[in-house]
């Protein structure tokens, strides 16, 4: 990067923590700051419902995840505009209706008390650990450039989003957002035009697709029904539609984006507007670490993508090893970029017997070359056992910083940084909505006055900042971070859905019964996961997502039959 390039990303950094600052203007009151005075239009609300999920986790590490898997993991998506649909058509009326500042408050109208803070508990957890993991995602990016010490990076940017969350507040946040989104658009265009540009001469877009098609990154939609996968149509469609049900009408980082809309109305064309966009967005943004893949069969990739990691096993006792590995690695790719090049031909001249044998070539040496990078991780993990497995987080980052010209790095940057600080504010915003109105407000000072609150929400925000930044601190020893995410979300989703569901559905379930349902699905989740974890069994995790939904149910149920009618 060069002074352009630090112009361009420090101005955007400064000038969005000064909006938000500039924005606290007119937000003194709580329903000011945590509802923005219910003024938002339906293309603030999508937008802002947008830019809340597309953080810096999605500019980096979904290209990574193309780059490594394909474009599988859009199937994830596939359920979200059916769940979209019944948000809008149910849950959007009753929120509006009841003018709830949090998602967690129609609960106690619905069951009690403690029902109310069981849910609000699970959403802080989970939410507070998703925002250490969007804290996190920008610090890779610094330590890239910078070469500074990770935890030093993250406490910057932690500090410098939480300065710009307490000031700005809900509006300020969505208007934010709204800007923040035309950028981060303008930048992904710009690198699907870049990657395009880089390929080699005479090879266009259908050839590069074609390129990718063979060696397995375009498998779109997997048929198969296998619950141990962790993306096909079925988990897409079922699994993921639990997941997003849960996010959009249960989470508050989400909820909060749309109750501060106008009306009904401008809520629900906000929301649709998101469902039906959402996955266009993702299919591009995949499609261009799909591309970023084939630029590296014709330009030699390094052999592990985390410069700080390679570096540090370089210099370690394994250094000749490195060396020979590192060998090995160039002499496989001389290789694949050949047979990759006999293949376009080979596809262009129509001929289908070298096509089949030239795509077994490049695979198979594909696989090599995956091996000898595995070696390469066991020589780092036996130098360091925390030392990150992973490097597919850091490959787009890789290809910004070494092939897209001088201000169109510091345009990337300025898109990831932007999405990171929306995202992160959206998620301590809600942290600190909930603490305000669930816990203190509720329990700990009921009658106070609302400058008084003001004060609170923005020191609880704080705190949950601080919290997100220690929990950044550990995200490194985390798998791909875009998968991190929504783990950490499917873990708990299930359950606090379960809790809406049996509230709005099954109106002979009272407060107890649903209470200690809840506790028990997520005890069943929880282990669960560990046992998947440790291979006990396998299991996609967005499984986990119906499957927290149906034992809060059906347990419900039970503890009710048991329960003597005069409880």
């Amino acid at each position: 990067m060069n002074s352009l390039d630090f112009i361009v990303l420090i101005g955007t950094m400064l000038g969005i923590v000064l909006y938000g600052v500039w924005k606290t203007k007119g937000s003194r009151g709580l329903e000011g700051y945590l509802k923005g005075n219910n003024s938002m239009g339906w293309g603030t609300i999508g937008l802002s419902v947008m830019a809340t999920q597309a953080s810096a986790i999605t500019f980096l590490s979904m290209p990574g995840q193309a780059y490594a898997d394909g474009m599988g993991f859009v199937q994830i998506y596939f359920g979200m505009p059916f769940a979209i649909m019944i948000i809008a058509a149910y849950v959007v009326p009753m929120y509006h209706k009841l003018n709830v500042y949090t998602a967690y408050e129609y609960l106690e109208n619905r069951f009690d008390l403690k029902s109310r803070l069981l849910a609000a508990t699970l959403f802080l957890i989970s939410r507070g650990l998703a925002a250490g993991v969007t804290i996190y995602a920008p610090a890779i990016i610094l330590t890239s450039i910078m070469g500074w010490d990770i935890n030093v990076t993250i406490l910057v940017i932690g500090i410098l989003v939480i300065i710009y969350t307490v000031s700005g507040g809900t509006k300020a946040v969505a208007v934010t957002q709204r800007y923040q989104m035309f950028v981060i658009m303008a930048g992904m265009v710009v690198a699907f035009i870049v990657v395009l540009e880089e390929l080699p001469k005479g090879m266009g877009f259908d050839k590069a697709i074609m390129v990718a098609t063979q060696m397995g990154k375009m498998e779109v939609v997997d048929i198969e029904f296998d619950p141990a996968s962790r993306y096909n149509i079925w988990s897409g469609l079922f699994a993921a539609f639990f997941l997003s049900l849960s996010y959009f009408g249960a989470d508050q980082s989400q909820v909060q984006r749309y109750i501060s809309g106008k009306s009904v109305k401008e809520i629900r064309l906000g929301l649709l507007f998101n469902g039906f966009f959402k996955i266009p967005m993702q299919f591009s943004i995949l499609l261009v670490g799909v591309l970023v893949f084939v630029f590296y069969q014709f330009n030699k990739p390094p052999i592990f993508f985390n410069d700080v990691e390679l570096e540090q096993i370089r210099n370690s006792k394994y250094s000749e090893q490195v060396i020979e590995l590192e060998r090995v690695h160039t002499d496989l790719f001389e290789q694949k970029r050949t047979a990759v090049i006999e293949l376009v031909e080979a596809e262009s001249n129509k001929d289908q017997a070298a096509v089949l044998r030239l795509t077994e070539r490049v695979n198979e040496l594909e696989l090599q070359d995956l091996e000898t990078k595995s070696q390469l991780v066991s020589l780092m993990q036996d130098i360091d056992p925390l030392a990150e497995p992973k490097d597919s987080d850091y490959v787009f980052i890789t290809w910004v910083l070494n092939y897209l010209p001088h201000g169109l790095i510091g345009l990337l940057m300025a898109v990831m940084f932007a999405a990171a600080m929306s995202s992160s504010a959206s998620e301590l915003n809600a942290l600190g909505s909930t603490s305000i109105i669930d816990f203190y407000k509720r329990i700990v000072n009921k009658h106070s006055t609302d400058k008084q609150y003001l004060f609170a929400s923005r020191l609880l925000t704080v705190f949950w900042g601080i919290l997100a930044i220690l929990f950044a601190i550990f995200a490194a020893q985390l798998d791909n971070l875009i998968q991190a995410v929504n783990i950490i979300g499917s873990v708990f989703y299930g359950p606090i859905l379960g809790i809406f569901v049996v509230a709005f559905a099954f109106k002979s379930i009272k407060p107890n019964a649903v209470f200690i349902a809840t506790i028990v699905s997520e005890l069943v989740i929880l282990v669960m996961f560990f046992m998947i974890q440790n291979g006990v069994f396998k299991m996609g995790y967005l499984w986990f997502n119906p499957i927290g939904v149906f034992l809060v149910v059906i347990i419900s149920f039970i503890v009710q039959a048991l329960t003597p009618r005069n409880d």
